[in-house]
């Protein structure tokens, strides 16, 4: 018999927990969600209240059996899933799906896993809070109703295969018009004037007040300045504090590994996910800054340890967002006094993160004395100004300093000291220089900053963040690519010894580094999505929906009223999209007419992405249009004329090689040149339009080197298995399965035989969610090739430059 089952959500949680419960308890997981709605129609009954049906899903079944055996023989079954909504929503599910006697059921919430926090919630245990349940549920009905109904109206007017949801397109359309709207921009330069000083030994630099519109204005004002007098006018000096930044939040915690660590969003939330399994943070999906009285104290204690009294400082943060769950805590370390946590680098890297936010955040504030210095410039209105600090007390800046998305950004930190001044002090001018520089767009999202952009407009909760910016990128929506620069010359004027010279120079402008692009199709969507369902991607929508999740989740508002309310008139807008022309969404554009051929030429939307097409197909005729893919970056809503004609040079004989041509071209992956049925990619610093037969056989033969320093070892015996060296060192490459080779084994001297008993004795990658899904019974499967046999041939249908390709099988719904 049995005495306490407890069950949590994964199984490095139930590994923690389970070291600190004594013998008379089990741990087991259930690896996150155990019942999903199916992939059908019958998912909700609309007419019934949107009542949901949920089923076991496949590769849980397995689980949900061993589970239910060791519930029946528990005296106390412990639903130990997190505190959040889709925590509770999966203690919901397996109290359901293991048919859990109530009076023997506990629900326990902590929000750290350590021994005190654990044995605390088993002495406060509660029920399951069918509220939190039900805003679950209306979140994901209501995201199912939205996906379900609005992705085959894009199927059937834009393409196959896209989809649609209430938050995901949303943040597609933020992406869309920030792209936009650097379309749009039109740089404007400016001269900003910049005076480099002696000063008693010591150089300085000063700004002048205001900047030149024109050149010329720019070197009005230095012919005003030859030998003219320099002198301090006037000295401010102004002590100024600095306070820390509160704890991490979700959100806030994405931003700044981002910032710092160069990490992705999901990638600080699975590093973040172990930290807390492994009992070394709290929670990581929160939205409230609040931290405990015990972690103020105990950040405290570490502080004055480390630091000294005098650099504490205890504060308790108030989250501005109404919507947050205030008594949660933000993310921080269990154990201040903890420096080394893990061995993973980025795991360390992280923690380091969230150890330091969380101690500076009750340490003093830093104590900076700014010093603006005034110059007057003899015979002349304008003045140059100087700046400098000291930071007289370091305060929290000992341990912690946050970053800013802006590049540009001055950093109130390292301003640097000014050389001792007085006033009246004559200055020694050595150098006086206007520099043109440029007005610039609003930049482009990073993963980060788009999470920190769908949060201040209420968009989404700390849960939904991760998933959102995936999606749209697995979706084919958003693009994570680094861009260079274009090229661009600007003016240097420069006053030195009495004389102006004037130069021109360059510097590459608009380089972008792991921000977010929107495909083409993003644009074609989102406009359809604005013009016929606006109410379903406005961006206050989301919010008050969202707001509507939060109100259901206190017991304020009944979720099957939320959903009718919202259905009602988002089913009708469905129905009325059926009369919408497809020509009209589909983005074409005529660009105009091939002044050599007299054909027309117009930009498109096609099965593997957009291009442009150079002629119609004629009835009675042999005349075939030609086609060309677009390059990256250009749209299809802004491609000029002259840009679509250069792409029907391509593709285009770049030399020979070894007695074959190579060809250079641009296909779905990109730019590439192609010599004896193989491919080679282009890199970015080389143009297919301008490539060069000595640069071509380069690329060619330094990748022939490269796959055969890649190749060890192969079998001829059996072409499947090869013996590789990788990014990693070498390993065995047996179909889709990689093999890990033992140390000590020389990889050149493996047989046949050693290779596939390792690959036989390396299991498959588990299925999401913890469990390998089983192969389908023997009867199945020979159902499943009768009915294979007797569906007909797919149609073969003729694709773009004459390519013959199979025609795609219908898919089912999207969710």
């Amino acid at each position: 018999m049995i005495k306490n089952l407890v069950i949590v959500e994964s199984p490095a949680k139930a590994k923690t927990i389970e070291g600190y419960l004594g013998k008379d308890f089990i741990v087991k997981s259930s690896f996150g969600h155990v019942r999903d709605l199916p992939k059908d129609n019958n998912a909700i009954d609309i007419q019934n209240g949107f009542k949901p049906t949920y089923v076991v899903s496949p590769d849980k079944k397995e689980v949900i059996a061993q589970l239910k055996k060791l519930a029946k023989e528990a005296e106390t079954v412990w639903l130990a899933s997190d505190e959040d909504r889709e925590g509770e929503a999966i203690s919901w599910h397996l109290s359901e799906a293991l048919n859990l006697n109530e009076a023997k059921t506990r629900r326990i919430v902590f929000r750290e896993i350590t021994k005190n926090a654990i044995l605390n919630a088993i002495e406060n245990p509660r029920s399951i809070d069918t509220n939190l349940v039900n805003a679950q549920q209306a979140r994901r009905v209501l995201d199912r109703l939205v996906g379900f109904e609005l992705s085959p109206v894009l199927w059937k007017k834009i393409k196959t295969g896209l989809s649609a949801g209430r938050v995901q397109s949303v943040a597609v359309r933020v992406v869309v018009e920030r792209e936009r709207e650097i379309e749009r921009h039109k740089a404007v330069s400016a001269y900003k004037v910049v005076a480099q000083f002696d000063a008693g030994g010591k150089r300085m630099e000063a700004e002048l007040n205001t900047r030149f519109k024109t050149q010329a204005e720019a070197e009005d004002f230095l012919k005003r300045c030859i030998g003219a007098s320099y002198s301090i006018e006037s000295l401010e000096k102004k002590p100024t504090k600095r306070s820390p930044a509160p704890p991490f939040t979700t959100s806030t915690l994405q931003q700044e590994a981002s910032r710092k660590l160069s990490f992705s969003v999901a990638q600080t939330m699975t590093v973040a996910q172990r930290l807390y399994e492994a009992g070394k943070i709290s929670y990581m999906r929160t939205d409230s800054v609040n931290l405990s009285q015990d972690a103020i104290n105990a950040a405290a204690a570490e502080i004055s340890r480390s630091f000294g009294e005098n650099y504490v400082k205890t504060r308790q943060y108030k989250t501005k967002s109404k919507s947050a769950q205030e008594a949660h805590e933000s993310i921080r370390p269990t154990d201040f006094a903890a420096i080394q946590v893990s061995s993973d680098r980025n795991e360390q890297r992280l923690y380091d993160l969230i150890r330091k936010r969380a101690i500076a955040s009750q340490m003093a504030d830093a104590e900076i004395e700014k010093t603006t210095a005034t110059i007057n410039i003899s015979g002349q209105p304008e003045k140059l100004v100087a700046t400098g600090e000291v930071i007289r007390f370091e305060g929290f800046l000992k341990v912690y300093t946050e970053s800013t998305d802006d590049d540009d950004a001055a950093d109130d930190d390292v301003k640097g000291m000014l050389p001792p001044l007085t006033e009246g002090q004559a200055l020694n001018l050595q150098r006086l220089q206007a520099t043109e520089r440029f007005s610039r767009p609003a930049p482009r999202y990073t993963e980060a900053s788009l999470v920190k952009k769908l949060e201040e407009m209420g968009i989404g909760r700390p849960s939904t963040y991760a998933p959102t910016i995936s999606t749209i990128q697995k979706r084919g929506y958003v693009e994570k690519d680094n861009r260079e620069g274009k090229e661009r010359a600007y003016n240097v004027l420069t006053l030195e010894n009495g004389q102006i010279s004037t130069q021109k120079k360059t510097e590459m402008a608009g380089a972008e580094k792991a921000k977010l692009f929107p495909t083409d199709i993003a644009m074609v969507v989102t406009d359809f999505l604005v013009s016929h369902f606006e109410s379903v991607i406005d961006y206050s929508f989301t919010a008050r929906v969202e707001e509507e999740f939060d109100e259901i989740a206190a017991g304020k508002k009944q979720w099957d009223k939320m959903l009718d309310n919202f259905y009602s008139s988002f089913h009708q807008t469905i129905e009325t999209s059926a009369n919408v022309e497809r020509s009209t969404v589909s983005g074409a554009r005529e660009l105009g007419v091939d002044p050599v051929s007299g054909m027309k030429v117009i930009a498109k939307l096609g099965r593997f992405g957009p291009y442009v097409q150079l002629g119609e197909e004629v009835e009675g005729t042999d005349a075939k249009p030609v086609y060309a893919s677009l390059r990256k970056g250009t749209f299809i809503e802004s491609i000029t004329l002259e840009q679509a004609l250069e792409l029907f040079k391509l593709p285009r004989v770049v030399g020979e090689f070894e007695g074959k041509d190579m060809k250079a071209a641009i296909g779905r992956f990109g730019p590439y040149i192609q010599h004896n049925s193989k491919f080679y990619s282009l890199p970015k610093d080389l143009d297919p339009l301008l490539v060069t037969e000595p640069e071509a056989i380069t690329l060619i033969e330094a990748k022939r080197k490269a796959d055969a320093e890649k190749m060890i070892k192969t079998f001829p015996e059996n072409p499947e298995v090869t013996v590789l060296n990788g990014r990693f060192g070498p390993y065995i490459c047996v179909g889709k399965k990689n093999v890990k080779i033992p140390k000590g084994q020389e990889p050149s001297e493996l047989t046949l035989q050693q290779c596939l008993e390792l690959a036989e004795a390396t299991p498959d990658k588990p299925a999401r969610g913890g469990f390998k899904k089983k192969a389908a019974p023997a009867a199945d499967a020979t159902a499943a090739k009768k009915t294979a046999a007797k569906k007909p041939a797919a149609k073969k249908a003729t694709g773009t430059k004459g390519t013959t390709t199979k025609k795609a099988a219908p898919k089912k719904k999207a969710e």
